[in-house]
């Protein structure tokens, strides 16, 4: 029961944390590969055969207050004043479900609503520098699809812009600062946020609404921490920092706090400096475990129902058979803990925790002579060449060949779900 209890402390429905500094591995590119995803676009160059047809951006939410405090050491303030909203980021916008109903409950959200931290804000909470960034998101995404490109409208169109967010106030204010960072806050109409209740949430690992991943999951947790090398470590950074035996953390904890308190410029136990790399390397291992990319059916039960909704929408982009057959962009606001799956997933997670902001874009390209379809992915806008790709341009057969091992529809994902016999919960 305990380890169940500590995966829900440890945030796997919300969001873990972020990197320092994420030096992106460049991926190694052909001649073709590189002339096509050099400084300008490839869809501003006359002699450029792909026209892009599809954005799909997945994000992690901005900088945040920590999910919790590491206990026993010197506490930092994490005063209201952090988390005022910048001026500019504000727009008229309103929280639905999937169907454009009222707002569903939000179990998650209210579990941190019953924690204060020192300084008198809740656990998770988007801060004015976290919402900044989301904003610069916004404005990347602008210079690219409606400065460099004319591929968006200027302005906010509903028709244009599906938005979609996890049901946890942080994400909701991202997607909401990314929109306003997008479009300068030009909108003709009020900005839908989507949102589903958690039993059906596909947007992070759902240990809510998936028995057997809560099955795998909480026994992967309660391992991951007690294998020897991260046992070893715990116990040293423990005694360092003075932490109580009885005290309960783990490395995704304390990298949490760090990293929430070095974005907002908080003061950080000295032990920690020397500590640094380390806490980085042991909490990706962690996770590491948790995921266990080598074992399909994980990732699967993770990311599959994400990755079929992302495919099937080129597909019916493709094929004409969209519902808003203008539709250009899909906004996904999401977590750590969604990025890192996917990142495994298509093969190309660089082993650095994915930092606030982080996003995965994947762009629709079609050949303008031979109707070609191509399917381009970068993140952290670096481009990156999918392994079972021919070419950072990947061909869409390719790309859902690649993908297809992770891939589950509602069907399978639930038949899967339900398929727990002979398990037995920690």
């Amino acid at each position: 029961m305990r380890s169940r209890n500590l995966w829900t402390k440890a945030g796997v429905f919300g969001s873990v944390s972020v990197a320092f500094s994420s030096m992106l591995w460049s991926q190694k590119k052909t001649d073709s590969d590189q002339a096509a995803s050099s400084c300008t676009p490839a869809d501003t160059k006359p002699s450029s055969p792909y026209e892009l047809k599809l954005v799909q951006v997945l994000f992690r939410h901005g900088a945040r207050t920590p999910l919790k405090s590491i206990p026993d050491v010197m506490e930092a303030q994490w005063v209201p004043t952090l988390l005022e909203p910048p001026a500019h980021t504000h727009i008229n916008y309103v929280v639905t479900d999937l169907l454009g109903g009222p707002r569903p409950s939000a179990p998650v959200e209210d579990s941190y609503r019953r924690n204060i931290l020192t300084g008198g804000t809740f656990p998770g909470q988007l801060t004015t520098v976290g919402m900044q960034q989301l904003y610069e998101l916004g404005k990347r995404l602008r210079r690219k699809y409606i400065e460099e490109i004319p591929f968006l409208s200027s302005t906010f169109n509903p028709a244009e812009v599906y938005v979609r967010s996890t049901n946890i106030v942080r994400t909701i204010e991202s997607a909401k600062c990314l929109v306003a960072g997008l479009f300068q806050q030009k909108q003709k109409e009020i900005v839908h946020i989507l949102t589903t209740e958690a039993e059906s949430e596909i947007l992070y690992p759902n240990y809510h609404g998936c028995k057997l991943l809560k099955i795998l999951g909480s026994h992967r947790w309660a391992e991951s921490s007690t294998l020897p090398d991260i046992a070893a470590d715990l116990q040293s950074i423990q005694n360092e920092l003075g932490i109580a035996a009885h005290q309960h953390i783990d490395f995704i904890l304390i990298r949490d706090d760090m990293v929430a308190r070095e974005t907002h410029g908080l003061p950080c136990p000295p032990a920690l400096d020397t500590w640094k790399n380390k806490v980085e390397q042991r909490a990706v291992d962690m996770i590491c475990h948790v995921y266990e990319p080598s074992k399909r059916e994980n990732l699967q039960l993770c990311v599959g129902p994400l990755l079929h909704t992302l495919l099937g929408n080129l597909e019916e982009k493709l094929q004409g058979t969209s519902s808003e057959p203008n539709r250009k962009l899909f906004l996904y606001s999401a977590h750590d803990t969604t990025l890192i799956p996917c990142l495994m997933a298509l093969g190309v997670f660089d082993m650095r925790w994915p930092p606030y902001a982080a996003d995965i874009t994947l762009e629709l390209h079609q050949h303008r002579q031979t109707k070609e379809a191509f399917v381009k992915v970068s993140y952290i806008d670096q481009d990156q060449l999918i392994p079972g790709c021919s070419g950072v341009y990947c061909p869409l057969q390719e790309f859902k060949q690649a993908l297809s091992a992770y891939s589950l529809s509602s069907e399978l994902y639930q038949s899967l779900c339900n398929n727990t016999e002979g398990l037995t919960e920690p």
